[in-house]
């Protein structure tokens, strides 16, 4: 409790109901084995609510383009720069981790760190409504989007191959381990030709990696 009073002032919030952020840090892994509700839910509301005020953002600042616009957002909502939003509050030292979880270090996993963000905001506007938490997002987030600058092979792979009206699809190979510490297997394929396999913690990072195994590829073609 100690640490969420002081994760509260870091916020300079004070919740109406302090459990919705504790929930907001407790990890899947000591959820399970304190059968509590972990912060799984407030992870999907929270990037919900993150990827609409980016979206509001970015419109605002006059991008001409929805493509100009859908490529910067998932740029600046991505894991690697919610992780970085989320290391300037130094969130990690303030998650509820298992022992087994705590163990293999996962403290300093992105994908956990940035999951906890996302719930972070959704146990914010859930508290604190709309307003407060576009004022948290603007405090929290926007100072640091122009330090986002995140090489989205996706994108630069599509725009590779649009010209030859090729179709790119990604396709989940695998996926083992734990909750609390998987890992995806995925596919790129081009007219149904696997291109590129890529590994990692999350989807999202395996998709990437894919797309640029698959670029190196066609460029020595």
């Amino acid at each position: 409790m100690k640490k969420i009073i002081e994760l509260e002032k870091k916020l300079n919030l004070e919740f109406n109901d302090r459990n919705i952020l504790i929930k907001a840090m407790t990890h899947s892994s000591y959820s399970n084995e304190h059968n509590l509700e972990s912060n799984e839910r407030l992870e999907f509301l929270g990037d919900a609510v993150i990827g609409f005020l980016m979206g509001e953002y970015l419109f605002n600042q006059g991008l001409k383009t929805e493509g100009k616009m859908t490529k910067r957002r998932a740029e600046l909502v991505c894991e690697e720069a919610l992780t970085l939003y989320a290391k300037k509050l130094n969130l990690k030292s303030y998650l509820i981790l298992g022992k087994g979880s705590i163990q293999l270090g996962d403290r300093n996993n992105p994908s956990i760190i940035a999951d906890a963000f996302e719930a972070l905001f959704g146990a914010i506007y859930l508290d604190q409504g709309f307003h407060k938490t576009k004022e948290m997002f603007y405090n929290l987030v926007i100072p640091y989007v122009k330090n986002v600058r995140i090489k989205d092979f996706k994108s630069t792979l599509q725009e590779f191959v649009q010209t030859d009206r090729k179709n790119v699809s990604y396709h989940l190979e695998e996926e083992k381990g734990p909750s609390h510490d998987k890992t995806f297997k995925v596919s790129v394929r081009m007219d149904n030709i696997i291109l590129g396999v890529g590994i990692a913690k999350t989807k999202k990072e395996a998709e990437q990696k894919a797309a640029e195994i698959a670029l190196s590829i066609l460029a020595k073609e």
